[in-house]
């Protein structure tokens, strides 16, 4: 949000958030300005390179098949994966953390990682791939509505012992692992979304490079004003997720606004099931480790495949 070169960001970034809203099924937001927060801070590269952002974020891609690639008796399919995750149609945009993250110059140094060590790690904000989540007071009190950790790694040293691992394969790390999330703390930057928006249009700024599109033909703005109310509506339901009175929020709706007209959002197919992923990624890699797979939802049950 804060790392983009383009000036029309905001408008386009609205005109996005609507379409991502209505229409798609599951929502894995990557945050810039998190990916640079990373690379600079936990990395310490001083001018992170699109090959370096790209990697972390295929990283992160990997890391979310796990499950798919190695399946166990959970958790094995798109439609069983995000079915515990999003429990209401319009809250299925997902934060990620991962660790231990690493670059190419750092892979021959491994890590003595734990189970443990990672599932801690995985709940701290310097570690989550999303810049509004603990960043501010309001923020800090934002709550989980689900979690799923993926935990990858060492198991038991008698299967270990008794399995043959191609030498090829070098890890730089002992365990490591993925949280994929829904948190009401991704209202603020949706929040951050609409600021920006209202400073450009209030200044009438850079509209004429959408008045040439039919879309926006006879200085018909109507289509920015309805994402905007979407939008709008979007952050006040995941401010309302986090007080017990939620299961009434939203009962009198007669514009349709909340989930739009004719929308299919909700409907996940299981032959075309999607995960749109805000960031462009490259060189997907993938992980010859044995998978482990803990989930936790907001209640604190957990379940283990290993």
């Amino acid at each position: 949000m804060e790392t983009s070169d383009v000036v029309v960001q905001p408008y386009n970034s609205l005109l996005t958030l609507k379409r991502l809203t209505l229409n798609a099924d599951c929502v894995v937001v990557l945050d810039n300005t998190a990916l640079n927060r990373i690379a600079v801070e936990r990395l310490h590269l001083s001018n992170p390179t699109f090959a370096q952002t790209n990697s972390l974020v295929s990283t992160v891609m990997s890391a979310s098949t796990t499950t798919l690639r190695y399946p166990g008796y959970m958790n094995n399919d798109l439609v069983g994966l995000l079915a515990s995750l999003i429990p209401t149609p319009r809250c299925h945009f997902l934060m990620t953390g991962y660790t231990p993250l690493t670059v190419e110059r750092q892979a021959n140094v491994i890590r003595k990682t734990t189970v443990l060590d990672v599932m801690r790690r995985l709940l701290q904000a310097k570690n989550i791939i999303v810049s509004s989540y603990a960043r501010t007071k309001d923020a800090s009190q934002a709550k989980y509505i689900s979690i799923l950790n993926i935990i990858q790694g060492e198991v038991d040293p008698t299967q270990v012992a008794l399995s043959r691992k191609s030498p090829y394969v070098q890890t730089a790390h002992r365990v490591s692992g993925l949280m994929l999330a829904s948190h009401t703390s991704i209202r603020h930057l949706f929040s951050k979304c609409l600021s920006q928006y209202d400073k450009l249009r209030r200044k009438q700024a850079f509209l004429d490079n959408y008045r040439k599109f039919q879309m926006f033909a006879d200085n018909d703005l109507s289509e920015f004003d309805e994402s905007r109310d979407i939008i709008e509506s979007l952050v006040d339901e995941y401010k309302s997720c986090e007080s017990p009175d939620y299961i009434k929020w939203g009962m009198e709706d007669p514009n349709n606004m909340m989930t739009g007209e004719g929308s299919t959002a909700g409907s996940l197919d299981p032959k075309t099931g999607f995960v749109a992923i805000l960031t462009a990624a490259a060189n997907m890699t993938g992980s010859m480790s044995i998978a482990a797979l803990q989930h936790a939802n907001a209640h604190g049950q957990l379940w283990y495949d290993t």
